[in-house]
């Protein structure tokens, strides 16, 4: 279904009642709001249509945006339908293959007007966002920090475990994967159903679409490596390594093939969608599994507390394992800018409003909107007190999870460009969720005493920080660039389709090292050391331009 209709005659009536309302007394509204679309790849909530906030940021913006979400598609279907229709949204997250594609507008060439836009990042950083026809075409839409990140929530992935497994074991000690999976096994066989008499699922995995990293990246950690995502890099000599052939690799994977072989690993990992997935742990059944922290919380932790399963200790909290013991966990990364270069929000060949859909992006951006998107309305949201620290009361705390409130009231445009870490006012964080006075507050209670057990405040002391290892990080940012048209992008895909195809066999077979030996064989055909060239000339590329940056700015 296109996103405008484009009849012939159209512009003649729309000219027409134009005329009509400016020349007519009393026909003309006080600030007419433009209308645009964006279709944005992933699951998200539709909000409702008078809401609120959108009502008032369309008061100062003059515009409004209808968001459509990813819903019954794969994401690469869903953009590949767009492009084979030849109609495309005014808005949209965009990788390369819609710039191969040809359908986005260069916004560099016009950014210079729109100055939120284009001091969003550095010059230096938007030279990473370049392609090669020598134009910007994508804005980040997340990880650019505006002054310090507050550290309370590990949004990154991790090895979680539900705050009940932890409790009934004496909140103890857990540093290594074995440890993990033997306090899990421990406490499914002890409790093999929940109150309600639904069965308890000892570990899932997700593997849907392009979600089955949560089965395929965990050795890279596991060996004390930060995220990466596609390549190790030692921090000393800047040499990269293939995760997926160590010998962390092959225990991890042997592990998971035990514990199915046991029955405690979920027997539908490998066949339940990302929906599924969610279902199960909105459920309060599944005791732990290997995820972001963004790709299940925001879905299902409102759903825990409608249920009430805090009070069964169904929430989950991170744990800072590794392969063995006196291996320092890096699962938490801080310092500067986390943002992906590979992907972003951009205008389509569509929009027949650049001026007003640049204005808008760069409207959204301004401190006034920022606040307004993620904080709310002053006195109806949030306080500010003496020292203009914003705090929230009971009752607007308790509206905030309000699913039928936030419907009705909250408009983030969450997949639209904003400043993380700091508020533009440099003294409150940019979102109450990572507030510290909001923080705990908020908290459900089993996951305060969990925390309380281990003396921790936040999800992030569980696990411990870590300083960005260098100016190559992450390295995913630029295998996620690598398409067809380049021997090493079609390498990584067949990389990746192996290991697609392979690693639930493993985890599933009977005879494990005859199906690893099987894994590795296929995957060695796929030529990875192509794929890991590339990467390590990109790995020089960015020290070098690193340094450079460094020297300048003295």
């Amino acid at each position: 279904m296109p996103f405008r209709n484009r009849k012939t005659g159209r512009a003649v009536i729309y000219f027409i009642l134009a005329a009509c309302i400016w020349i007519l007394p009393g026909c003309r509204s006080e600030k007419e709001i433009k209308e645009f679309t964006a279709f944005f790849n992933v699951p998200g909530d539709e909000i409702d249509e008078n809401n609120e906030i959108k009502k008032k940021i369309a008061e100062i913006t003059g515009a409004e945006c209808k968001e459509i979400w990813l819903a019954g598609q794969t994401p690469e279907k869903a953009v590949s339908s767009l492009i084979a229709g030849g109609e495309y949204p005014d808005f949209i997250s965009a990788d390369a293959q819609l710039y191969e594609a040809g359908v986005l507008v260069p916004l560099d060439e016009y950014w210079d007007d729109y100055p939120n836009i284009k001091n969003f990042l550095s010059e230096e950083k938007w030279e990473r966002f370049r392609q090669e026809d020598g134009h910007i075409y994508w804005i980040p839409q997340f990880g650019i920090a505006n002054g310090r990140t507050e550290g309370v929530i590990h949004n990154d992935e991790a090895f979680w475990i539900q705050t009940r497994v932890l409790k009934w074991a004496g909140y103890p000690k857990i540093e290594t994967l074995d440890e993990y999976f033997a306090l899990l096994e421990a406490y499914a066989k002890e409790n093999p159903t929940m109150e309600n008499g639904l069965e308890n699922i000892a570990f899932t995995v997700l593997c849907d679409g392009e979600r089955y990293f949560c089965l395929e990246n965990p050795p890279q950690f596991l060996e004390g490596y930060p995220n990466d995502g596609s390549v190790i890099v030692e921090p000393d000599t800047q040499k990269v390594r293939d995760y997926s052939t160590t010998q962390t690799a092959q225990r991890y994977f042997r592990k998971l093939n035990e514990e199915f072989q046991k029955g405690y690993l979920d027997p539908e990992f490998f066949t339940q969608t990302y929906q599924e997935y969610l279902n199960k742990l909105s459920s309060g059944q599944v005791l732990g599994m290997v995820d972001q922290w963004w790709r299940f919380a925001y879905d299902i932790n409102a759903v825990l507390e409608r249920q009430e399963l805090w009070k069964e200790g169904c929430n989950y909290v991170p744990l800072p394992i590794t392969i063995d013991k006196g291996i320092k966990n890096q699962w938490h990364t801080i310092g500067g800018d986390m943002y992906n270069v590979a992907e972003g929000l951009a205008v389509t060949v569509s929009c027949e409003d650049l001026a007003g859909a640049l204005s808008f992006v760069n409207d959204l951006l301004s401190p006034e909107v920022q606040t307004l998107r993620l904080w709310g309305i002053e006195g109806v949201d949030y306080e500010v007190d003496a020292e203009g620290i914003f705090y929230l009361t009971e009752e607007q705390s308790a509206r905030s999870t309000d699913s039928e409130y936030s419907a009705s009231h909250f408009c983030s445009y969450s997949y639209f460009p904003r400043y993380e870490g700091l508020n533009p006012d440099g003294i409150n964080a940019y979102s109450p969720e990572v507030q510290p006075g909001e923080f705990f507050k908020g908290l459900p209670q089993d996951v305060k005493d969990c925390f309380d057990a281990y003396g921790c405040r936040n999800y992030v002391e569980m696990l411990g920080s870590n300083e960005k290892p260098g100016p190559w990080f992450p390295m995913y940012s630029y295998s996620a660039q690598l398409t067809s048209s380049s021997r090493a992008g079609e390498v990584w895909a067949a990389m990746t389709e192996v290991k697609q195809e392979y690693l639930p066999r493993v985890v599933m077979a009977e005879d494990f090292d005859t199906a690893w030996n099987e894994y590795m064989e296929e995957y060695t055909r796929c030529e990875p050391e192509v794929y890991l060239e590339e990467m390590q000339a990109e790995v020089e590329r960015r020290v070098a331009a690193g340094d450079s940056a460094s020297i300048l700015s003295k």
